[in-house]
């Protein structure tokens, strides 16, 4: 393979491990090439970090989980083996990983997810009332397992009724610091920002006014008490540690169970407010018997439309050589 031939194939790699979700859209991620070796390193973008919201990088690293998951994916699904490693230490805390194309096996159980890669989108409406079949459930807690994550099912009805009043009270939290809506209104750019959350460019500076401003916490309380209520499954991923290569682990976790998720058409949004708050996590733990460390609350189901992607960076602004 020629220079040329191996930077495409770099790149096409790349470009659909940046498919990843992330906090607000902050895509925390860099990647360093050596196309001479074929080798990519994965890299944390400290400034895209949100140290209001995630004062660990807790999520920032779960972000980039998630990123080299849909590396590990699209390998994979262009039948090239590769061999990865995860690398985060005290000494050079920003390298997160590195993976060698050409090395390794080929991971041939998960070229199927490729197009669910593509497909995947983060669902924050209703969900329609369709309940989801106890194969896909069961599918879903052994493919976190094969990542080292631990899924538990929230199906008792007493139980969906504690969780969702942690995450009222996460909701009431949040929005009562001012730091917290100031970051949150940082990050609400037109689409055509590339990252982000998306808002109407005429409307931008209005939203991120009343966002900077307004207390929402109890509206934003009754709606996701909503949304928690009428989905059909609630979902909590957990890690044995809590440490960043623990967080790696549960963002390949959770990124392989979104794809097995989506490959039925489901979808999953996020209800993280009593785990992005000290003093709920501990209690969300304790409700659910949590094995290990909560990470991540999901609600899924299936939706009634199909979204457009979020928008990304350009692929260049997050490659260094």
């Amino acid at each position: 393979m020629d220079e040329s031939s191996e930077r495409t194939s770099l790149h096409a790699l790349l470009q659909q491990a940046v498919l990843a979700p992330s906090s607000h859209n902050t895509q925390p991620w860099l990647f360093r090439l050596n196309e001479t070796e074929q080798v990519v390193e994965l890299l944390a973008d400290w400034q895209r970090a949100l140290p209001v919201n995630d004062p660990d990088n807790r999520e920032l690293h779960i972000s980039c989980g998630c990123a080299l998951f849909n590396l590990r994916v699209a390998a994979a699904d262009a039948g090239l083996s590769l061999d990865w490693t995860l690398l985060p230490k005290p000494e050079t805390p920003n390298l997160l990983a590195r993976v060698h194309i050409g090395r390794g096996e080929n991971e041939t159980t998960l070229a199927s997810l490729g197009d669910a890669l593509i497909h995947r989108r983060t669902w924050r409406n209703r969900f329609k009332p369709e309940t989801l079949s106890a194969e896909l459930q069961n599918a879903l807690c052994e493919v976190a397992r094969a990542e080292h994550g631990h899924v538990r099912l929230l199906l008792n009805s007493e139980l969906r009724q504690q969780v969702v009043e942690l995450v009222k009270q996460g909701d009431s939290l949040l929005w009562q610091n001012e730091s917290w809506r100031d970051e949150l209104a940082q990050w609400m750019h037109p689409g055509r920002a590339g990252d982000g959350l998306t808002v109407p460019r005429l409307v931008a500076p209005l939203v991120r006014g009343v966002v900077r401003h307004f207390d929402m916490g109890k509206s934003m309380a009754s709606q996701d008490r909503l949304l928690a209520e009428e989905s059909p499954l609630l979902a909590l991923l957990s890690s044995d540690g809590d440490t960043p290569r623990d967080w790696l682990q549960t963002g390949q976790a959770l990124q392989h169970l979104l794809l097995v998720a989506q490959q039925q058409g489901v979808q999953a949004s996020y209800l993280n407010q009593p785990i992005q708050h000290a003093q709920l996590r501990p209690q969300l733990e304790q409700h659910i018997g949590a094995q290990g460390h909560a990470q991540i609350l999901l609600r899924l189901g299936y939706p009634d439309d199909r979204l457009p992607a979020s928008p990304r960076r350009p692929l260049d602004d997050v490659i260094i050589e």
